[in-house]
């Protein structure tokens, strides 16, 4: 049984492929008309090593730069309830690359966006990752030079778990003393500054100068080379033969799979066989190429309510949510959840914390504690997720889930709700619902009261 999740830190880009057939020439230039195409978007770099983990069956947890921007809200939408992820800032926009191709073929790459990890972290961002770190199965640093590695990097010293590190040209240079290093032939050669040298002699020599417990330099449809801090070298063939396929992503489907094995207890040179066979069988699946992330379904309930949220934008959805005590669930405010979810694609829920309620209402309330509470509104099915805040207001949960609508139930002015701005601000309207007559949580305590 894994000691904890794989953690994954690294750089994560959106990948999109345009799928189509070319029978022809444009009539305008001597290149191929693509037509009939259709595309298919999925994570790139660690956010892809990050899902082929998570496929494995691994518990994952990746930390990496997301941009506030559509492609950064379509990755989010894309790992929702498969990964959890813990967001750090990106100053520019997400970048993607899309791939245009025919037949299986790629014909052209076009490459956008300039986002890059702010460097510096806050406190309570960098206690979390060490916090994470400390408790994790194991470490894969997926570093594709855009900052995030960088900003990690004073963390990943000494962990007590397995670390693997999987680097990049424009990338950093590993911390000394990695578990497993997983480079590509040229991407060895390039660490090592020995551009005409073998695999095998650039493996021994990352082994030497990082201080690295084993260097496993991929050969491509050869397998990998497997070189030990103690000397032993062996070849890792592949279970399969996978010549002339779509290659994109075998290296981090090979990095993820070592992870993932070292995090369940295996030994450096079982995680390489592993890894090995794990990247032949994917590239003779398709490679990248093949994944197909669908977006969440109704009934395919994300976890959280930022995971929600993330999943309904990334989809182009509409978010709708309302905020309340709900002690005492009654008609009255199932109908007013049922028309707030009939505005949108998903509605949230923002309770009051039982301490929140106290201040609110007196010390005789809640009647009903949070957890019951929250249990309650997530068994109704047009509650789509539910969010608790300790807060008198949930201005602070509406900053953080910027719903398209915010629904409250009432006879009052939308312009006397103390969020009315922080919603405005966010990008969304309030919308005030008329409450159903009779039926309120106040009269039902008197009632009980007076029934006894």
């Amino acid at each position: 049984m894994s000691a904890g999740p794989v953690v994954v830190i690294g750089d994560m880009l959106l990948d999109v492929d345009v799928e189509g057939d070319a029978e022809r020439l444009c009539p305008d230039a001597p290149v191929p008309v693509v037509t009939g195409g259709h595309e298919h978007r999925r994570p790139g770099g660690a956010g892809l090593a990050a899902v082929l983990a998570a496929e494995n069956g691994a518990e994952v947890i990746l930390v990496t730069a997301v941009g506030d921007d559509l492609p950064g809200r379509c990755l989010l939408g894309l790992l929702s309830g498969r990964v959890e992820v813990v967001r750090l800032p990106l100053l520019g926009t997400t970048i993607t690359k899309t791939r245009v191709r025919a037949r299986g073929q790629t014909l052209l790459r076009i490459d956008t966006g300039d986002g890059r990890a702010e460097a510096d972290l806050d406190g309570a961002r960098a206690r979390r990752i060490a916090t994470l770190l400390r408790g994790a199965g194991a470490v894969l640093v997926s570093d594709y030079g855009l900052g995030v590695a960088e900003a990690a990097r004073g963390a990943l010293s000494s962990l007590p778990a397995p670390l693997v590190w999987d680097p990049h040209p424009r990338g950093l240079v590993p911390v000394p003393g990695c578990t497993l290093l997983t480079p590509s032939e040229s991407e060895a050669r390039l660490l090592s500054a020995q551009p005409g040298t073998s695999a095998d002699r650039a493996a021994r020599h990352l082994v030497r100068v990082l201080r690295a417990e084993a260097v496993a330099v991929t050969v491509g449809a050869r397998g990998a080379v497997l070189a030990r801090r103690d000397g032993r070298s062996v070849r890792v063939p592949p279970p399969v033969c996978a010549t002339g396929l779509d290659a994109c992503g075998a290296g981090d489907r090979f990095a993820g799979a070592a992870a993932f094995a070292l995090s369940e207890g295996a030994s450096i040179e079982d995680a390489v066989v592993m890894g090995v066979g794990e990247a032949a069988r994917f590239v003779e699946g398709g490679g990248a190429a093949a994944v197909r992330l669908p977006a969440p379904v109704p009934g395919d309930r994300p976890r959280t309510a930022l995971e929600v949220a993330d999943a309904v934008r990334a989809t182009g959805g509409r978010l709708i949510a309302t905020g309340g005590c709900f002690d005492l669930l009654h008609a009255g405010h199932v109908s007013l959840l049922r028309r707030a979810r009939a505005m949108g694609d998903a509605l949230i829920v923002c309770v009051n914390s039982d301490g929140s309620v106290r201040r609110l209402k007196g010390p005789g309330r809640p009647v009903v504690g949070e957890l019951d509470r929250v249990e309650v509104l997530r068994a109704l099915e047009c509650v789509d997720a539910v969010a608790v805040f300790d807060e008198d207001t949930p201005v602070a949960m509406i900053e953080r889930l910027r719903p398209d609508v915010w629904v409250k139930g009432g006879d009052y002015e939308a312009l006397d709700l103390p969020e009315t701005e922080t919603v405005r601000r966010t990008g969304g309207e309030s919308v005030i619902l008329p409450r159903v007559s009779g039926r309120s949580t106040t009269g039902l305590i008197a009632a009980a009261r007076a029934a006894r």
